[in-house]
This record gives structure tokens, C-alpha cells and sequence, in this order.
């Protein structure tokens, strides 16, 4: 019992350093003191994000008290535009990352909109490719809030009134810049301390392993770099990217770094990536790399993939950096956004801060066990592709192809769908006797249509007779997960290298050479440098993706875009 009587802890505030960091407010809330720097170098803190002004000071108090203030939900966004739109039910959607925070967001949303209910979706949000505006529709809501992900499914498009939510979550910038600028140049490898990492990446397993900055290179490594920053004339050239809730950052960052900054804010020694020293190890100039480091000077570009915000990277969709790009810093936490650019850019050394723990590090990724494993998978399906004209003729369905449409939000896309399908024949029940009797053209491939929300390989080995399963809710799938599937999984991309689609071009040493009529056709032009990953970008590769063409504009100078809600022809219902 003296333990119900305790005071409840404070929760502890994400993304505040342990020193220079005032106390919180009454509420929970950031003080007025914590945008202040510090006068030391070495401190740090975290700026609130700067949101429009909340008139209902009760309402203030209620965000101060009950969500972090490092994370931005715009509540009072929220229930302007709920109010907007005379909302009664409104759906809230969210990752897990967020769900956390779903029950404090209804109590707001609810208390402050007069007769309003929320309804929180649990089923689970793997990106801005989920957002399940049916389901929510089915439960009679009016109105959907999606969270952590950017506008890929334009609002006009969805069923139901629709908002976007980026929670963007403020960073330690000063930390942030000051990582980098302490760090970079000398910690890109140069091509003799690449071979090194190459010969680790590949004697590795999957994805291949994170190395920490901490341990960097060796004495003789770290003395063919020294040179190259002597001139303090030259500009590093980096590219920054990150998730949609870090953007801001990204675009701070490119602020902070190409400002030149005074003697007396300069870098200290304790962000330094250094290996520790060793008995053998006789530098009679051990600070000599920490003064280069402070006349770093950087050129920082932002990429952009349209439809995607400037220096936003999705899991499946990522922007081709230009060849004079350096080095790639990530800002996120986890892996799975940062290897979308990496397969896109593998020449480009990718380094990860997380802005959670502070930590800068180098990662790896075995870009020649991807490839190796996914032309592997393709090679499986252009084999089934002749073995099925001799099945065929015998009426054998084992060689049939299946086209998964995930169910899962608005993973499942029609126009994806279509565009592997056009090219197959669909396996059809005999209507007659005769029909049994006439054996298929040996040129198709027959297809069954399948919906599954999640692929699982445990789940598709259930399908007996299946030889090649073509997946269209996400190219991640096959990419990381396609080695586990007992057939092969195919992303639409690969399925058209499989079929040999007009456009469609493998990545070199694919190994795969296109044919038309008949004969092989191997020259370069067939290929492109590696393995792409435009999945939601406007001016993708080819048809097998679904916004390809969408930010092409026309002979009318119209853009071809999905029809708004407002031009859909009314359903209506067989039962009314």
C-alpha cells in the first residue's frame, strides 16, 4: 500500500541528453528555458516543434500532460478538421510504434469534439500503403486519421473523408550536425579500405552486418585519408534522407552543415569516431586528424523521388543519387527504409544516425546475395514458364502461376495486377467434353488469382500445384524474404523479366538475357546498373508499378492521376 501512496514517475523524454536540459514543465511539457543552447560545446538539447497556436488553454494543457513533447499528433488540426467535416466516427490509424499513444489521442479527440466517437485500428500498419479507409468505412466511420506516413493515396481518392498525420519528432540538431561535421570526411572509405569491408560483406548472410563507427579502420588505413583533407577548399558532397517524421531534420541538417561555423563552435574531441589506440600504435600526431575535421567543409544535397517529399525514402521506393555523391546519411532508427536507397545506390556508402540513441554508424549490405538469390527465382520462373507448354498438353495444372492481390489496406493494386496478368492465360474449368480434348496454346501460362492479406511461407505452401507465386502488395517481400518461400516469389518487376515484357530490363550480371522473336539480345541497353526500387515513383521503370505515368504530364498538359471521390459513379447497393 506505501507503494500506491508514491508520487508516479515522470516518463522519461526521448531524445534528451543527459546534460545542458532543464527540468520539465508542470505537465510534462518542455519549459520555455529548453530551446536555449548551452554555452558549452558538449551539452545538448532537444527544440520543441513549433506548432500553431492552441487557443483552449485546457486543451494545451491535455497534449502538454499526455503525449510526449517531442512528437507532433497536430491534435488541434485534428479536431478542427473534425469539426470541419462534421464528423461523428472517426477512425484513427497508426503503426505500432505509435499504438502506445492511441488511447491518450482518443481521450483528447473526444473530449474536446462534442459527440464524437473514435475508433482505433489495431490490425497492423506496415506504411503508407496500409491505410485501410475500407475497413474503416465498413465500421461507419465518416472520417480516417492516419498517422506516421506521408499522403501516398491521395485524399481525394479515399472513401472516406481523410487526414494525414506525419507526427514529425524532433532531433538533437546541434548533436546531429556536430556527429557529422566531427566525423566526415575521413571516415568514407577510400578504395583500399573497401576491399576490407567488401571481403566482410561477403563472406556474410543476408542483409550483412552493422559495424559500428566506434571501430573504424586500422593506423595505415586512417593514414591514406589524412592527406585528402588538407585542402580546405574542398566540399564533401553527402546526400541526406530519412523517414517522413524526420524530414525536417533532413532539411535542418542541410542548413547546419553548409553554414561554416566559428572557431569556438567547433566539434569536440569526444564525438570523434576513433579506434582505440593500441601498444603498436606510434602516431607522434594524434590530433592532427581532429583538426582537419574542423575545417570540414560539405556540400549537402537532398534527393527527391516525386510523388515523395524531398528526402523522403519509403521501404520500397528510393531516389538514383548522382555519382559525385560521397557518402548517404540516414536519419531514422531500424534498417528497412535505409536498404531501400542502399539496393538503389550500393557504390554509395551509407551511414545510419539514430536519433533515439545518438549513434552514427556504417552499415553493410550483401548486395551480390540479393542479387544472386533473386535471379535465381527468376531463372526458376522462366523455367516453369517452357515446362508448362508439355504439362499443358496433358492437362497437368502443375505448372499454373498465382497472383497474389494483397488485401492488406491498399497494398492491392488492379492496375499491377493486370499487368502481370495480360500476359498469362487464366486456368479455367472445361465447359464440355470438347474443351477437354483441345489442349491449351503452347505459348500461355495458365494463372490463378489469389487475395491474401499476409504472405507467409507457411501459408502458400498450403497451394498445391503452384509453381510460381507472383506477389503485387510489396517488392520487399521477395527482396528479403523470397529465399524462405518453398516456390519462387516474385515482385511484379521480376515477374516481368520473367515473362520478358517489353521495357522490362534486368540489373547487370542478372545473367538473363532478353529475347524477341526467337533470339537472344544481350547488349547493355537490356540492363540497368542495379536493381531498381521506384515501386511508388511517378516515373518508374514500366507498367508494373502503380503510379507509373501518374506525374507525366500529357498532350493536354493534364497529369494522369486516380479519379477523385467526387467524379466516381454512385454505386448503389442490390439490397437497398
Amino acid at each position: 500500500m506505501a507503494d500506491a501512496a508514491a508520487p508516479a514517475k515522470a516518463h522519461r523524454k526521448r531524445f534528451v541528453g543527459r546534460s545542458g536540459i532543464p527540468p520539465s514543465g508542470a505537465n510534462g511539457a518542455p519549459s520555455s528555458s529548453t530551446a536555449r543552447p548551452s554555452s558549452s560545446s558538449s551539452t545538448s538539447f532537444v527544440a520543441p516543434i513549433s506548432v500553431s497556436p492552441v487557443v483552449d488553454p485546457l486543451l494545451a494543457a491535455a497534449i502538454g500532460h499526455l503525449l510526449p513533447g517531442n512528437y507532433n499528433f497536430e491534435i488541434s488540426k485534428t479536431i478542427a478538421q473534425i469539426k470541419r467535416n462534421n464528423a461523428t466516427r472517426v477512425a484513427l490509424q497508426m503503426p505500432e510504434g505509435l499504438l502506445m499513444f492511441a488511447c491518450a489521442i482518443v481521450d483528447i479527440i473526444e473530449r474536446f469534439s462534442d459527440g464524437v466517437e473514435c475508433v482505433i485500428m489495431g490490425d497492423v500498419t506496415y506504411g503508407a500503403c496500409c491505410i485501410d479507409d475500407y475497413t474503416a468505412r465498413a465500421l461507419g466511420c465518416d472520417m480516417m486519421v492516419h498517422y506516421g506516413h506521408s499522403c501516398l493515396v491521395p485524399v481525394d481518392t479515399t472513401t472516406i473523408k481523410t487526414l494525414y498525420v506525419f507526427v514529425e519528432i524532433s532531433v538533437d540538431r546541434p548533436h546531429l550536425a556536430a556527429s557529422i561535421r566531427h566525423n566526415f570526411p575521413q571516415c568514407i572509405p577510400t578504395p583500399s579500405s573497401s576491399s576490407a569491408l567488401s571481403a566482410i560483406t561477403r563472406s556474410s548472410q543476408g542483409k550483412g552486418p552493422e559495424l559500428e563507427i566506434e571501430v573504424e579502420s586500422t593506423q595505415s588505413e586512417r593514414s591514406t585519408v589524412t592527406p585528402t583533407l588538407q585542402g580546405e577548399g574542398k566540399r564533401t558532397k553527402l546526400a541526406v534522407v530519412g523517414t517522413i517524421q524526420f524530414v525536417a531534420a533532413v532539411q535542418g541538417l542541410k542548413a547546419d552543415l553548409e553554414k561554416d561555423l566559428p572557431e569556438e563552435q567547433q566539434p569536440v574531441e569526444r564525438l570523434a569516431i576513433e579506434a582505440p589506440r593500441t601498444s603498436g600504435d606510434v602516431s607522434s600526431t594524434p590530433d592532427a586528424p581532429i583538426a582537419n575535421r574542423q575545417r570540414a567543409r560539405f556540400d549537402v544535397v537532398v534527393p527527391q523521388v516525386k510523388p515523395l517529399s524531398p528526402g523522403e525514402i519509403l521501404g520500397c521506393t528510393a531516389p538514383r543519387l548522382s555519382k559525385d555523391v560521397e557518402a548517404l546519411i540516414y536519419i531514422g532508427d531500424g534498417r528497412f527504409h535505409l536498404e531501400s536507397i542502399m539496393i538503389a545506390n550500393p557504390l554509395v556508402p551509407a551511414f545510419r544516425y539514430d536519433p533515439y540513441t545518438k549513434r552514427l554508424t556504417r552499415e553493410l549490405y550483401d548486395h551480390d546475395e540479393m542479387k544472386s538469390v533473386r535471379a535465381d527465382a527468376i531463372h526458376q520462373a522462366r523455367e516453369s514458364l517452357k515446362s508448362s507448354s508439355v504439362k499443358s498438353s496433358n492437362n497437368d495444372d502443375s505448372g499454373v502461376w498465382a497472383v497474389v492481390l494483397g488485401t492488406l489496406g491498399r497494398q492491392g493494386n488492379l492496375r499491377v495486377l493486370r499487368s502481370v496478368t495480360k500476359h498469362l492465360a487464366p486456368s479455367a474449368m472445361p465447359q464440355s467434353v470438347s474443351d477437354l480434348k483441345t489442349s491449351r496454346p503452347a505459348t500461355s501460362t495458365s494463372f490463378i488469382p489469389m487475395l491474401v492479406s499476409e504472405l507467409s511461407p507457411a501459408k502458400l505452401s498450403l497451394f498445391r500445384g503452384i509453381s510460381v507465386f507472383v506477389q503485387t502488395s510489396c517488392p520487399r517481400l521477395s527482396i528479403d524474404w523470397g529465399y524462405a518461400f518453398p516456390r519462387p516469389l516474385l515482385s511484379p518487376y521480376e515477374a516481368s523479366l520473367a515473362l520478358n515484357v517489353t521495357g522490362a530490363k534486368g540489373w547487370s550480371g542478372i545473367g538473363l538475357p532478353a529475347v524477341e522473336e526467337g533470339r537472344a539480345i544481350a547488349s547493355e541497353a537490356q540492363h540497368v546498373d542495379n536493381y531498381p526500387m521506384d515501386f511508388y515513383a511517378d516515373q518508374s521503370m514500366g507498367e508494373w508499378t502503380p503510379r507509373h505515368g501518374m506525374g507525366i504530364k500529357r498532350a493536354g498538359g493534364e497529369k494522369e492521376r486516380p479519379v477523385p471521390r467526387s467524379k466516381r459513379p454512385v454505386v448503389v447497393p442490390l439490397c437497398a
